[in-house]
Protein backbone atom coordinates (compact mmCIF):
# COMPACT_ATOMS: atom_id res chain seq x y z
CA UNK A 1 0.00 0.00 0.00
CA UNK A 2 1.25 3.52 -0.83
CA UNK A 3 2.65 5.34 2.18
CA UNK A 4 1.53 8.69 0.78
CA UNK A 5 -2.04 9.60 1.85
CA UNK A 6 -4.66 9.44 -0.87
CA UNK A 7 -5.38 13.15 -0.45
CA UNK A 8 -1.78 13.91 -1.46
CA UNK A 9 -1.78 11.45 -4.34
CA UNK A 10 -4.89 13.09 -5.77
CA UNK A 11 -3.96 16.71 -5.12
CA UNK A 12 -4.93 18.66 -8.30
CA UNK A 13 -2.10 20.21 -10.29
CA UNK A 14 -4.16 22.53 -12.53
CA UNK A 15 -7.45 24.40 -12.31
CA UNK A 16 -8.94 21.97 -14.82
CA UNK A 17 -8.30 19.13 -12.34
CA UNK A 18 -9.83 21.06 -9.46
CA UNK A 19 -13.28 20.03 -8.23
CA UNK A 20 -15.64 22.63 -6.77
CA UNK A 21 -15.40 26.42 -6.25
CA UNK A 22 -16.71 27.17 -9.74
CA UNK A 23 -17.16 30.81 -8.77
CA UNK A 24 -13.36 31.02 -8.47
CA UNK A 25 -12.00 28.48 -10.96
CA UNK A 26 -14.76 28.28 -13.60
CA UNK A 27 -14.44 29.80 -17.07
CA UNK A 28 -15.09 33.29 -15.70
CA UNK A 29 -13.57 32.62 -12.28
CA UNK A 30 -11.26 35.22 -10.80
CA UNK A 31 -8.38 32.78 -10.18
CA UNK A 32 -8.50 31.64 -13.80
CA UNK A 33 -8.31 35.30 -14.85
CA UNK A 34 -5.30 35.81 -12.57
CA UNK A 35 -3.47 33.05 -14.39
CA UNK A 36 -4.53 34.30 -17.81
CA UNK A 37 -3.38 37.87 -17.16
CA UNK A 38 -0.46 37.16 -14.85
CA UNK A 39 -1.69 39.96 -12.61
CA UNK A 40 -2.34 38.67 -9.10
CA UNK A 41 -3.11 40.87 -6.08
CA UNK A 42 -2.58 39.66 -2.55
CA UNK A 43 -5.60 37.64 -1.49
CA UNK A 44 -7.02 35.55 1.34
CA UNK A 45 -8.91 32.28 0.87
CA UNK A 46 -11.54 31.86 3.57
CA UNK A 47 -13.37 28.58 3.95
CA UNK A 48 -13.81 25.41 6.01
CA UNK A 49 -11.12 22.69 6.17
CA UNK A 50 -10.54 20.41 3.20
CA UNK A 51 -11.94 22.59 0.42
CA UNK A 52 -8.61 23.14 -1.34
CA UNK A 53 -7.22 26.47 -0.10
CA UNK A 54 -3.59 25.32 -0.12
CA UNK A 55 -4.06 23.53 -3.44
CA UNK A 56 -5.44 26.66 -5.12
CA UNK A 57 -2.50 28.72 -3.88
CA UNK A 58 -0.01 26.22 -5.28
CA UNK A 59 -1.83 25.96 -8.61
CA UNK A 60 -1.73 29.74 -9.12
CA UNK A 61 1.98 29.96 -8.23
CA UNK A 62 2.90 26.96 -10.40
CA UNK A 63 0.90 28.20 -13.40
CA UNK A 64 2.68 31.56 -13.26
CA UNK A 65 6.10 29.98 -12.60
CA UNK A 66 6.89 32.18 -9.63
CA UNK A 67 8.79 31.35 -6.45
CA UNK A 68 6.44 30.00 -3.79
CA UNK A 69 7.28 30.34 -0.12
CA UNK A 70 5.07 28.84 2.53
CA UNK A 71 4.76 29.44 6.26
CA UNK A 72 2.45 27.94 8.86
CA UNK A 73 1.06 30.39 11.36
CA UNK A 74 1.14 27.61 13.94
CA UNK A 75 4.91 27.05 13.81
CA UNK A 76 6.37 30.25 12.30
CA UNK A 77 7.38 33.40 14.13
CA UNK A 78 8.39 36.94 13.15
CA UNK A 79 11.97 35.72 12.53
CA UNK A 80 10.70 33.18 9.97
CA UNK A 81 8.62 35.83 8.24
CA UNK A 82 11.60 38.18 7.95
CA UNK A 83 13.84 35.43 6.59
CA UNK A 84 11.35 34.59 3.85
CA UNK A 85 10.89 38.27 2.98
CA UNK A 86 14.68 38.66 2.71
CA UNK A 87 14.84 35.70 0.32
CA UNK A 88 12.03 37.22 -1.73
CA UNK A 89 13.86 40.57 -1.86
CA UNK A 90 17.00 38.89 -3.18
CA UNK A 91 14.96 37.05 -5.80
CA UNK A 92 13.20 40.31 -6.71
CA UNK A 93 16.54 41.81 -7.75
CA UNK A 94 16.68 39.38 -10.67
CA UNK A 95 12.99 39.37 -11.62
CA UNK A 96 10.23 41.97 -11.83
CA UNK A 97 7.70 39.38 -10.73
CA UNK A 98 7.12 39.12 -6.99
CA UNK A 99 7.26 35.79 -5.20
CA UNK A 100 4.18 34.27 -3.59
CA UNK A 101 4.14 33.93 0.19
CA UNK A 102 1.50 31.47 1.32
CA UNK A 103 0.53 31.55 5.00
CA UNK A 104 -1.64 28.72 6.19
CA UNK A 105 -3.98 29.45 9.12
CA UNK A 106 -3.19 33.15 8.90
CA UNK A 107 -5.84 33.79 11.55
CA UNK A 108 -3.36 32.37 14.10
CA UNK A 109 -0.74 35.01 13.30
CA UNK A 110 -0.35 37.57 16.08
CA UNK A 111 -0.58 41.31 15.41
CA UNK A 112 3.22 41.64 15.47
CA UNK A 113 3.60 38.80 12.97
CA UNK A 114 1.05 40.38 10.68
CA UNK A 115 2.71 43.79 11.08
CA UNK A 116 5.99 42.26 9.89
CA UNK A 117 4.31 41.41 6.57
CA UNK A 118 2.94 44.85 5.82
CA UNK A 119 6.00 46.48 4.28
CA UNK A 120 6.76 43.60 1.94
CA UNK A 121 3.14 43.42 0.76
CA UNK A 122 2.93 47.21 0.27
CA UNK A 123 6.19 47.31 -1.72
CA UNK A 124 5.26 44.33 -3.87
CA UNK A 125 8.19 42.25 -2.61
CA UNK A 126 5.75 39.39 -2.03
CA UNK A 127 2.24 38.63 -3.15
CA UNK A 128 0.53 37.33 -0.03
CA UNK A 129 -1.85 34.41 -0.18
CA UNK A 130 -3.47 33.65 3.16
CA UNK A 131 -5.65 30.68 4.06
CA UNK A 132 -8.05 30.77 6.98
CA UNK A 133 -11.03 28.92 8.40
CA UNK A 134 -11.97 32.03 10.39
CA UNK A 135 -13.59 35.30 9.33
CA UNK A 136 -10.60 37.46 8.33
CA UNK A 137 -12.50 40.58 9.39
CA UNK A 138 -11.93 39.50 13.00
CA UNK A 139 -8.47 37.96 12.75
CA UNK A 140 -6.49 39.92 10.13
CA UNK A 141 -5.35 43.43 11.03
CA UNK A 142 -7.07 46.19 9.07
CA UNK A 143 -3.96 47.54 7.25
CA UNK A 144 -3.17 44.06 5.93
CA UNK A 145 -6.78 43.16 5.17
CA UNK A 146 -7.23 46.37 3.17
CA UNK A 147 -4.42 45.25 0.85
CA UNK A 148 -5.94 41.83 0.20
CA UNK A 149 -8.92 40.56 -1.71
CA UNK A 150 -10.96 38.00 0.25
CA UNK A 151 -12.42 35.01 -1.58
CA UNK A 152 -14.87 32.67 0.14
CA UNK A 153 -14.63 28.92 -0.50
CA UNK A 154 -17.65 26.69 0.03
CA UNK A 155 -17.93 23.11 1.31
CA UNK A 156 -18.31 20.52 -1.46
CA UNK A 157 -21.85 19.43 -2.22
CA UNK A 158 -22.75 15.76 -2.71
CA UNK A 159 -22.41 15.98 -6.48
CA UNK A 160 -18.86 17.31 -6.15
CA UNK A 161 -18.01 14.67 -3.54
CA UNK A 162 -19.36 12.08 -5.96
CA UNK A 163 -17.08 13.39 -8.70
CA UNK A 164 -14.11 13.22 -6.34
CA UNK A 165 -15.01 9.66 -5.29
CA UNK A 166 -15.25 8.55 -8.91
CA UNK A 167 -11.92 10.17 -9.74
CA UNK A 168 -10.24 8.47 -6.77
CA UNK A 169 -11.53 5.03 -7.72
CA UNK A 170 -10.73 5.34 -11.44
CA UNK A 171 -7.43 7.25 -11.50
CA UNK A 172 -5.50 6.33 -8.35
CA UNK A 173 -3.04 3.55 -9.18
CA UNK A 174 -3.43 1.86 -5.82
CA UNK A 175 -7.24 1.99 -5.67
CA UNK A 176 -7.54 0.71 -9.24
CA UNK A 177 -5.86 -2.53 -8.11
CA UNK A 178 -8.53 -3.13 -5.45
CA UNK A 179 -11.97 -4.50 -6.16
CA UNK A 180 -14.08 -1.67 -4.75
CA UNK A 181 -17.85 -1.64 -5.14
CA UNK A 182 -19.86 1.46 -4.24
CA UNK A 183 -23.36 0.50 -3.09
CA UNK A 184 -24.28 3.49 -0.94
CA UNK A 185 -22.74 6.91 -0.39
CA UNK A 186 -25.02 8.61 2.14
CA UNK A 187 -22.87 7.83 5.19
CA UNK A 188 -19.64 8.44 3.30
CA UNK A 189 -20.76 11.91 2.22
CA UNK A 190 -22.34 12.69 5.58
CA UNK A 191 -19.15 11.89 7.50
CA UNK A 192 -17.15 13.88 4.93
CA UNK A 193 -19.21 17.01 5.63
CA UNK A 194 -18.25 18.76 2.40
CA UNK A 195 -14.55 18.22 3.13
CA UNK A 196 -12.60 16.68 0.23
CA UNK A 197 -9.63 15.71 2.37
CA UNK A 198 -11.91 14.01 4.90
CA UNK A 199 -13.58 11.99 2.14
CA UNK A 200 -10.22 10.76 0.87
CA UNK A 201 -9.02 10.02 4.40
CA UNK A 202 -12.12 7.88 4.97
CA UNK A 203 -11.36 6.02 1.76
CA UNK A 204 -7.85 5.39 3.09
CA UNK A 205 -9.38 3.96 6.27
CA UNK A 206 -11.79 1.73 4.35
CA UNK A 207 -8.99 0.40 2.13
CA UNK A 208 -6.65 -0.15 5.08
CA UNK A 209 -9.30 -2.05 7.02
CA UNK A 210 -9.38 -4.94 4.54
CA UNK A 211 -7.03 -6.94 2.34
CA UNK A 212 -9.83 -8.31 0.18
CA UNK A 213 -12.76 -6.89 -1.74
CA UNK A 214 -14.26 -3.65 -0.45
CA UNK A 215 -17.96 -2.77 -0.46
CA UNK A 216 -18.73 0.86 0.34
CA UNK A 217 -22.08 0.88 2.11
CA UNK A 218 -23.57 3.09 4.82
CA UNK A 219 -23.22 0.32 7.40
CA UNK A 220 -19.62 -0.50 6.49
CA UNK A 221 -18.52 3.16 6.50
CA UNK A 222 -20.10 3.77 9.92
CA UNK A 223 -18.62 0.59 11.36
CA UNK A 224 -15.11 1.33 10.05
CA UNK A 225 -15.09 4.87 11.34
CA UNK A 226 -16.20 3.77 14.80
CA UNK A 227 -13.42 1.19 14.90
CA UNK A 228 -10.84 3.73 13.69
CA UNK A 229 -12.08 6.74 15.61
CA UNK A 230 -8.62 7.59 16.98
CA UNK A 231 -7.15 7.64 13.48
CA UNK A 232 -10.10 9.62 12.21
CA UNK A 233 -9.81 12.22 14.94
CA UNK A 234 -6.08 12.65 15.22
CA UNK A 235 -6.01 15.72 12.94
CA UNK A 236 -9.02 17.31 14.65
CA UNK A 237 -11.43 16.63 11.82
CA UNK A 238 -14.41 16.29 14.19
CA UNK A 239 -13.74 19.88 15.19
CA UNK A 240 -17.08 21.16 13.93
CA UNK A 241 -19.03 18.34 15.57
CA UNK A 242 -17.62 19.27 18.99
CA UNK A 243 -18.21 22.97 18.40
CA UNK A 244 -21.80 22.20 17.41
CA UNK A 245 -22.32 20.10 20.56
CA UNK A 246 -20.81 22.93 22.66
CA UNK A 247 -23.20 25.58 21.31
CA UNK A 248 -26.21 23.27 21.47
CA UNK A 249 -25.42 22.42 25.10
CA UNK A 250 -25.39 26.13 25.95
CA UNK A 251 -28.64 26.63 24.03
CA UNK A 252 -30.11 23.64 25.87
CA UNK A 253 -29.15 25.12 29.28
CA UNK A 254 -26.84 22.24 30.26
CA UNK A 255 -23.71 23.77 31.86
CA UNK A 256 -22.16 20.36 32.56
CA UNK A 257 -22.23 19.26 28.92
CA UNK A 258 -21.10 22.71 27.78
CA UNK A 259 -18.08 22.63 30.11
CA UNK A 260 -17.24 19.10 28.94
CA UNK A 261 -17.15 20.16 25.28
CA UNK A 262 -15.22 23.29 26.21
CA UNK A 263 -12.60 21.06 27.86
CA UNK A 264 -12.44 18.84 24.78
CA UNK A 265 -11.82 21.84 22.54
CA UNK A 266 -9.13 23.29 24.80
CA UNK A 267 -7.41 19.93 25.27
CA UNK A 268 -7.44 19.47 21.50
CA UNK A 269 -5.58 22.74 20.97
CA UNK A 270 -8.54 24.79 19.73
CA UNK A 271 -7.81 28.50 19.31
CA UNK A 272 -9.32 30.20 22.43
CA UNK A 273 -10.37 33.24 20.40
CA UNK A 274 -12.42 30.97 18.14
CA UNK A 275 -14.30 29.70 21.20
CA UNK A 276 -14.75 33.24 22.54
CA UNK A 277 -16.27 34.35 19.24
CA UNK A 278 -18.74 31.47 19.36
CA UNK A 279 -19.75 32.57 22.86
CA UNK A 280 -20.46 36.10 21.60
CA UNK A 281 -22.63 34.64 18.83
CA UNK A 282 -24.46 32.41 21.30
CA UNK A 283 -25.12 35.35 23.62
CA UNK A 284 -26.81 37.20 20.75
CA UNK A 285 -28.56 34.31 19.06
CA UNK A 286 -29.72 32.10 21.92
CA UNK A 287 -29.99 34.39 24.96
CA UNK A 288 -30.61 37.78 23.41
CA UNK A 289 -33.17 39.98 25.08
CA UNK A 290 -33.93 37.43 27.78
CA UNK A 291 -30.70 38.61 29.42
CA UNK A 292 -28.90 41.44 27.59
CA UNK A 293 -26.05 41.25 30.11
CA UNK A 294 -25.00 37.97 28.49
CA UNK A 295 -23.70 39.81 25.43
CA UNK A 296 -21.74 42.23 27.63
CA UNK A 297 -20.11 39.33 29.48
CA UNK A 298 -19.36 37.46 26.25
CA UNK A 299 -17.71 40.57 24.78
CA UNK A 300 -15.69 41.03 27.95
CA UNK A 301 -14.64 37.38 27.66
CA UNK A 302 -13.55 37.92 24.06
CA UNK A 303 -11.43 40.94 25.07
CA UNK A 304 -9.93 39.12 28.06
CA UNK A 305 -8.95 36.07 26.02
CA UNK A 306 -7.17 38.38 23.57
CA UNK A 307 -5.30 40.06 26.41
CA UNK A 308 -4.19 37.17 28.61
CA UNK A 309 -4.14 34.07 26.41
CA UNK A 310 -3.83 30.52 27.68
CA UNK A 311 -3.72 28.88 30.14
CA UNK A 312 -5.49 31.54 32.23
CA UNK A 313 -8.04 32.20 29.50
CA UNK A 314 -9.58 28.80 30.20
CA UNK A 315 -11.06 30.23 33.42
CA UNK A 316 -12.69 33.17 31.64
CA UNK A 317 -14.05 30.87 28.95
CA UNK A 318 -15.43 28.52 31.61
CA UNK A 319 -17.08 31.35 33.56
CA UNK A 320 -18.75 32.71 30.42
CA UNK A 321 -19.81 29.25 29.24
CA UNK A 322 -21.52 28.49 32.56
CA UNK A 323 -23.18 31.92 32.67
CA UNK A 324 -24.61 31.54 29.17
CA UNK A 325 -25.71 27.95 29.74
CA UNK A 326 -27.57 28.85 32.94
CA UNK A 327 -29.10 32.06 31.56
CA UNK A 328 -32.74 32.30 30.37
CA UNK A 329 -33.00 31.91 26.61
CA UNK A 330 -34.64 33.85 23.79
CA UNK A 331 -34.01 33.86 20.05
CA UNK A 332 -36.52 36.65 19.38
CA UNK A 333 -33.91 39.08 17.98
CA UNK A 334 -32.47 36.31 15.79
CA UNK A 335 -35.96 35.43 14.53
CA UNK A 336 -36.87 39.09 13.98
CA UNK A 337 -33.90 39.94 11.76
CA UNK A 338 -34.28 36.69 9.82
CA UNK A 339 -37.97 37.42 9.20
CA UNK A 340 -37.22 40.98 8.10
CA UNK A 341 -34.35 39.88 5.83
CA UNK A 342 -36.49 37.16 4.26
CA UNK A 343 -39.20 39.72 3.49
CA UNK A 344 -36.74 42.31 2.14
CA UNK A 345 -34.91 39.77 -0.04
CA UNK A 346 -38.06 38.57 -1.78
CA UNK A 347 -39.76 41.97 -1.85
CA UNK A 348 -39.77 43.34 -5.41
CA UNK A 349 -41.41 46.62 -4.35
CA UNK A 350 -39.20 49.59 -3.61
CA UNK A 351 -41.46 50.65 -0.77
CA UNK A 352 -41.10 54.40 -0.16
CA UNK A 353 -40.11 55.67 3.26
CA UNK A 354 -42.96 57.80 4.70
CA UNK A 355 -42.47 61.48 3.86
CA UNK A 356 -42.45 62.60 7.48
CA UNK A 357 -39.45 60.32 8.20
CA UNK A 358 -37.32 61.48 5.28
CA UNK A 359 -34.32 63.73 5.62
CA UNK A 360 -34.63 67.17 4.01
CA UNK A 361 -31.11 68.50 3.43
CA UNK A 362 -32.21 70.84 0.61
CA UNK A 363 -34.97 73.47 0.24
CA UNK A 364 -36.47 71.54 -2.66
CA UNK A 365 -36.85 68.45 -0.51
CA UNK A 366 -38.43 70.53 2.22
CA UNK A 367 -40.88 72.04 -0.27
CA UNK A 368 -41.77 68.50 -1.38
CA UNK A 369 -42.82 67.62 2.14
CA UNK A 370 -39.74 65.71 3.26
CA UNK A 371 -39.70 65.68 7.06
CA UNK A 372 -43.01 67.52 7.36
CA UNK A 373 -45.33 66.47 10.19
CA UNK A 374 -42.62 64.42 11.90
CA UNK A 375 -43.31 64.28 15.62
CA UNK A 376 -40.25 64.41 17.88
CA UNK A 377 -40.90 61.74 20.52
CA UNK A 378 -39.11 63.62 23.31
CA UNK A 379 -41.61 66.50 23.04
CA UNK A 380 -44.40 64.24 24.25
CA UNK A 381 -45.33 62.66 27.56
CA UNK A 382 -43.46 59.44 28.17
CA UNK A 383 -41.20 60.27 25.21
CA UNK A 384 -43.68 58.61 22.87
CA UNK A 385 -46.26 59.66 20.31
CA UNK A 386 -48.21 57.46 17.90
CA UNK A 387 -47.06 57.85 14.28
CA UNK A 388 -46.32 55.53 11.38
CA UNK A 389 -42.73 54.37 10.88
CA UNK A 390 -43.08 51.52 8.38
CA UNK A 391 -43.84 52.10 4.71
CA UNK A 392 -47.60 52.51 4.31
CA UNK A 393 -48.00 49.15 2.55
CA UNK A 394 -46.34 47.36 5.50
CA UNK A 395 -48.26 49.12 8.27
CA UNK A 396 -48.92 46.77 11.16
CA UNK A 397 -46.43 44.12 10.01
CA UNK A 398 -44.82 42.36 12.98
CA UNK A 399 -41.21 41.26 12.72
CA UNK A 400 -40.29 41.15 16.40
CA UNK A 401 -42.35 38.96 18.70
CA UNK A 402 -41.29 39.14 22.38
CA UNK A 403 -40.70 35.79 24.06
CA UNK A 404 -43.00 36.27 27.03
CA UNK A 405 -41.72 33.05 28.57
CA UNK A 406 -38.97 35.04 30.30
CA UNK A 407 -39.34 37.98 32.65
CA UNK A 408 -37.25 40.44 30.66
CA UNK A 409 -39.22 40.13 27.45
CA UNK A 410 -42.54 39.85 29.23
CA UNK A 411 -41.88 43.44 30.38
CA UNK A 412 -41.00 44.41 26.80
CA UNK A 413 -44.23 42.88 25.51
CA UNK A 414 -46.23 44.70 28.19
CA UNK A 415 -44.64 48.04 27.26
CA UNK A 416 -45.14 47.54 23.51
CA UNK A 417 -48.82 46.71 24.12
CA UNK A 418 -49.25 49.85 26.21
CA UNK A 419 -47.67 52.00 23.49
CA UNK A 420 -49.11 50.49 20.34
CA UNK A 421 -52.30 48.79 21.48
CA UNK A 422 -53.36 46.12 18.98
CA UNK A 423 -51.55 47.62 15.97
CA UNK A 424 -49.02 44.78 15.73
CA UNK A 425 -51.41 41.99 16.74
CA UNK A 426 -52.29 41.16 13.12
Amino acid sequence: MSQQPLAERLRPQTLDDYIGQKHLVGDNGVLRKFIATGSVPSFILWGPPGVGKTTLARIVATALNRPFYTLSAVTSGVKDVREVIEKAKNQHLFSSRSAFLFIDEIHRFSKSQQDSLLGAVEQGVVTLIGATTENPSFEVISPLLSRCQVYVLKPMDDAELGTLLDRALTTDEHLKKRNIEVRETEALFRFSGGDARKLLNILDILVGASDGDIVISDEHVTECLQQNIALYDKTGEQHYDVVSAFIKSIRGSDPNAAIYYLARMLAGGEEPRFIARRLVISASEDIGLANPNALLLANACFDTVHKIGMPEARITLAETTIYLATSPKSNSAYAAINKALAMVERDTTNRPVPLHLRNAPTKLMGDMGYGADYRYAHDYAGNFVVQEFLPESLSGTRFYTPNVGNAQEAKIAERMKALWGDKYDK
